[in-house]
């Protein structure tokens, strides 16, 4: 399969899911609101357990998504990140200048703007990283939409930031977003990266035992206090790239990497997106964002983005450091860097971990926000990037 041909089919797939997770959103708010509230409560709240002696596992059907489904998510992350690190668009320097740059400052603008809003209220303010993610589905089936009137070399600026800002926002929940940690389940967990490890140097390309100790190494990480999902990227990272005769076919990596993609994404994601974003619209008016939480989530998703990546971008290019991505122009990168404010997936994940449903007071209101700031950023985005290409065609 030639490059052009595997990068088409990939954006095509993106594309799908993403219009599958706005299905899926919309789905849970009107069933959220509707008469079939308690029945979609009642599907979130199923008890399912899991016992082998002494070990048992019980959570509801909400937290097997957001704990084990969402661990393949990341697993799929963490083979793209390795894949593009060791012969991708992270495999050179000169390439990962531009779009990292934009991912620096569209993780640490939207995280300014957030926390200058909640700072003085420690419980707000853990919310801080929730605007910094970018959604890379919602994203290119934004863009899908402007079909070839967008250059590829846009797209692939799009993907690459992406996949750097996924990598940041793996990094945050490992340091910022763990509970007490068990020293025993660290240990165990430890145990099965040597695992993973000799597998890798003994040359095994068969996927089976990376997979098996990789359940392993979930359970341990659920255990642990660490976010079970990073499991899933810590397996990655053993996963083999190169097959015994380095053909693509025989890669282990890429055999894995393409039999997760289609579940990722049109099963795992909406299946998240269904779970986590029927948020009730009871008694929620005009003034209920203003507050600081959705307020800040809002502004650092479409305003924080926005002056994040394309003021990096901008710096980059102006300086010497990096060139603007091929046949695009300075109207088609701001209509990304808005598009960019798509934060949606990763955006609600993190928000599960910094607002605790059961506790937090702001569990409703971050996703009020993510989803205002969200839809937001893809109509003014898509605006944007209609009106600089359709300028680029008369030009």
């Amino acid at each position: 399969m030639s490059v052009r041909l595997s990068l088409r089919k990939f954006f095509a797939m993106e594309a799908t899911g993403g219009l599958l997770l706005i299905i899926a959103a919309a789905v849970a708010l009107v069933a959220n609101n509707s008469p079939a509230s308690a029945w979609y409560q009642g599907f979130l709240d199923i008890p399912v357990g899991v016992r082998l002696g002494p070990l048992e596992i019980a959570k509801p059907w909400l937290l097997w998504i957001n704990d084990g489904l969402m661990a393949l998510f990341f697993l799929l992350i963490g083979l793209e990140v390795k894949r593009e690190m060791l012969q991708g668009h992270l495999a050179k320097l000169s390439q990962v200048v531009l779009p990292g740059a934009a991912a620096l400052g569209g993780m640490i603008v939207p995280a300014l703007i957030y926390w200058s809003l909640n700072h003085q209220d420690s419980a707000a303010a853990a919310g801080w990283a929730i605007p910094t993610a970018t959604d890379i589905a919602f994203a290119l089936g934004v863009l899908a939409l402007l079909g070839k009137r967008v250059p590829a070399s846009l797209k692939l600026f799009l993907m690459t930031l992406a996949i750097i800002d996924d990598l940041g926002a793996i990094v945050i929940i490992a340091l910022f977003y763990s509970g007490a940690l068990s020293t025993t389940a660290l240990l165990l967990a430890a145990g099965c990266l040597v695992a993973l490890l000799a597998l890798n140097r003994a040359g095994v390309r068969h996927l089976a035992p990376y997979l098996l100790i990789g359940l392993v190494l979930w359970v341990c990480v659920l255990k642990s206090g660490v976010h079970a999902t990073l499991a899933g990227v810590a397996l990655a990272f053993f996963i083999p790239l190169r097959g015994g005769d380095t053909a693509e076919h025989e890669s282990p990596l890429l055999r894995l990497e393409h039999a997760l993609h289609p579940w990722v994404s049109y099963a795992i994601l909406p299946l998240f997106a269904f779970a986590n974003a029927g948020i009730s619209l009871k008694g929620i008016s005009l003034e209920s964002f203003t507050h600081s939480v959705p307020l800040g989530i809002m502004a650092g998703l479409m305003l924080g983005k926005t002056l994040g990546v394309f003021g990096m971008t901008f710096m980059a290019v102006k300086t010497g450091l990096a060139a603007l991505p091929a046949h695009a122009n300075w109207g088609q990168l701001l209509g990304v860097a808005v598009l960019c404010g798509i934060g949606f997936t990763m955006s609600i994940f993190v928000g599960s971990l910094a607002f605790d449903a059961a506790i937090s007071p702001y569990a409703g209101q971050d996703r009020m926000g993510i989803l205002a700031g969200s839809f937001l950023s893809a109509v003014g985005g898509y605006v944007i990037m209609a009106l600089a290409s359709r300028t680029k065609a008369q030009a």
